[in-house]
């Protein structure tokens, strides 16, 4: 009986209500998603109802290993934000001040050349350089801000004796050519060669010549690659990759310069690809820290095996082969460690000169990358073309949200702030980690069945005043249409238009 009582209206307003519920938590899914990249509905369920269920809860077994993990996370976010020195990075004399004195731009932020400042007086100094002035002379210049006043300091510590460090600061920032940096450096070698000899007879004499023997060794190493980087952009590679060869055989221990990524730019652009996969299976291992370098030229090395016969019609109609397959994998974990680096390549933004530090998956590192390694890209028929087919295909394999990686740890969110500290935000719009856009089919739904909530909610409410905007609606909608028929039946006869509404 009750069943029976019911009007066609209960309907509507049943159904526009379910209607206007339903619309509104889709709404609130969509937004909560959209601002903290998870599904509530999810979250509520798998922190609340599951353990009221029986499910294990794996974020309470202890409170230990829960500090542990909170622990581990941390670790690996400061590890993951860690700004490194750039091993390519270019000259301030005879490049940087170059690129201000021609467009009047600073290429480097106040925040980059503290960080070189820094690792200046780590690298160059030590607590025993008051014995000898010059060196002491050296240790103030390090901390000077004004470069005026660094280059004055050198010249007055050369004129008390030769003193590699001096050397060094005016090779770097007085030399206006690269030639002239060569020069002074080579006269650096001389001194920090005498130097280290006398260290290295005294380092078990005591801490205090143990750290001489240290800086001196710092000192050594800096200079020799420094002359090699000298000799490949003078042209002069095979001698380049010689001396850096040498240099890591003789101080195998100093990983922190990152010679090994030197080396393997100078390889590329010998074309000398044998080389550059054995230096490759070296240092791209697990247990070693990754690069954009190491990732990227292990994808450029599989890409070169395929890319001069790629063709994606072809690929999608007889799938990948097992050479392809491997050189898609590569791109994909390339993308993955760093993102940035393909719009680089791709040339689908500008780049602009590296700064001195770089961040490991961010901006920077991608800049630095393409700065030197697009030509090498080019050089490779059909690399660029692979790369812009697969890399993108990279982010449907990555969970998201960012909760955890797929080859890689998961992408800091700190990298756009400490790349916006090392990067000239003034000319240069810095990259951020490519968003997952929310498909056009939910927005859509929660437009779509908001609007018929609302109309049923409004017809249940004002039936007549609803009736007569849907006529309205209606008229107006066909208005063309009855304006062509009308000119139709104007045109043709009236003898026509009987025979076809007949037909």
């Amino acid at each position: 009986m009750f069943l029976n009582t019911l009007t066609p209206k209960f309907y509507v307003a049943l159904t526009g209500t379910s209607s206007l519920i339903s619309g509104l938590i889709l709404i609130f899914e969509w937004w909560y998603f959209r601002k903290y990249g998870t599904s509530f509905i999810e979250q509520v369920s798998v922190s609340h109802l599951r353990p009221l269920l029986g499910g294990v809860d794996s974020s309470t077994p202890s409170n230990s290993n829960s500090t542990n993990g909170e622990a581990d996370s941390s670790r690996q976010s400061v590890s993951e934000c860690k700004v490194w020195r750039n091993p390519l990075n270019l000259f301030r004399g005879a490049e940087y001040n170059r690129y201000t004195w021609v467009t009047g731009r600073e290429p480097l932020t106040y925040y980059d050349m503290n960080l070189s400042a820094q690792d200046h007086q780590t690298f160059f100094t030590c607590d025993s350089d008051h014995l000898r002035p010059a060196d002491a002379i050296m240790q103030k210049a390090w901390r000077e801000r004004n470069p005026q006043a660094r280059i004055s300091a050198a010249h007055e510590a050369l004129e008390l004796e030769d003193c590699a460090t001096a050397y060094i600061l005016l090779a770097e920032e007085e030399a206006t050519t690269i030639m002239e940096a060569e020069r002074l450096f080579k006269q650096a070698l001389k001194a920090g060669e005498s130097c280290y000899r006398r260290s290295q007879q005294l380092q078990h004499h005591g801490t205090q010549y143990e750290a001489q023997h240290r800086r001196d060794t710092n000192v050594l190493v800096y200079i020799k690659r420094r002359l090699a980087m000298c000799s490949r952009k003078l042209g002069r590679t095979r001698e380049a990759v010689k001396m850096m060869r040498d240099l890591m055989k003789e101080f195998p221990l100093l990983s922190m310069f990152n010679i090994h990524e030197n080396l393997l730019e100078s390889l590329l652009e010998l074309q000398n690809y044998a080389d550059v996969q054995a230096v490759l299976a070296k240092y791209d291992d697990i247990s070693l820290p990754k690069s954009a370098t190491i990732c990227y030229t292990a994808a450029l090395l599989k890409a070169r095996a395929v890319s001069d016969k790629f063709s994606p019609e072809a690929a999608s109609r007889r799938g990948l082969s097992t050479a392809e397959m491997n050189a898609v994998e590569a791109i994909h974990r390339a993308v993955e460690f760093n993102p940035h680096v393909p719009k680089y390549l791709l040339e689908m933004k500008s780049l602009i000169l590296p700064p001195e530090h770089i961040l490991k998956r961010g901006d920077s590192e991608a800049i630095a990358y393409a700065f030197f390694h697009l030509q090498h890209w080019k050089r490779v028929e059909g690399a660029l073309n692979l790369l812009h087919c697969t890399w993108e295909g990279t982010f449907r394999m990555i969970p998201y949200p960012l909760e955890k990686g797929h080859l890689f740890y998961p992408y800091p969110i700190c990298t756009e702030t400490a790349d916006r500290e090392l990067l000239p935000t003034v000319f240069h719009e810095v990259s951020v980690y490519p968003k997952k856009e929310l498909p056009f089919f939910i927005l859509f739904t929660a437009g779509l069945c908001s609007f018929t909530a609302m109309l049923a909610l409004l017809t249940h409410q004002f039936p007549e005043l609803m009736g007569v905007f849907a006529k309205a609606f209606l008229s107006t909608l066909f208005a063309p249409l009855n304006f062509i028929m009308e000119k139709v039946e104007s045109i043709l006869p009236s003898s026509l238009w009987h025979q076809l509404t007949r037909i």
